[in-house]
């Protein structure tokens, strides 16, 4: 069974940096689309960014362009999410997820179906 664990969260100030890790347990091979969403108490989960099966394109939120980049690891078999400048309305619980299969790319939390537990990220001012 193939699991996503996330990790790399914790507790910045503004203008800080952090990344997140994604690892796909279970799966031989890192060559699947991915993305990463946040999620306030609250509200609906956002979409961040997303990297595409062949691992050559990438897509962003507006709200993320420039400061966020998604970049995988085959290696490693993991995929990050840097975020750089953080603001304090960045904290949320941030997740990693893969899309249904035969979907591409997509910004709709509904088309994924497998998610990481997620991880804590918060940002003082």
């Amino acid at each position: 069974q193939v699991q996503l664990v996330e990790s790399g969260g914790g507790l910045v100030q503004a203008g800080g940096s952090l990344r997140l890790s994604c690892s796909a347990s279970g799966r031989t091979s890192s060559s699947y689309a991915m993305a990463w969403f946040r999620q306030c108490p609250g509200k609906e989960r956002e979409f961040l960014a997303g990297i595409l099966r062949n691992g050559c394109a990438t897509y962003y939120a507006d709200s993320v362009k420039g400061r966020f980049t998604i970049s995988r690891d085959n290696a490693k078999n993991t995929k990050y999410l840097q975020m750089n400048s953080l603001k304090p309305e960045n904290t949320a619980v941030y997740y990693c997820a893969v899309p249904k299969a035969r979907v591409l790319y997509t910004r709709l939390p509904g088309e994924y179906d497998l998610w990481g537990q997620g991880t804590q990220v918060t940002v003082s001012s």
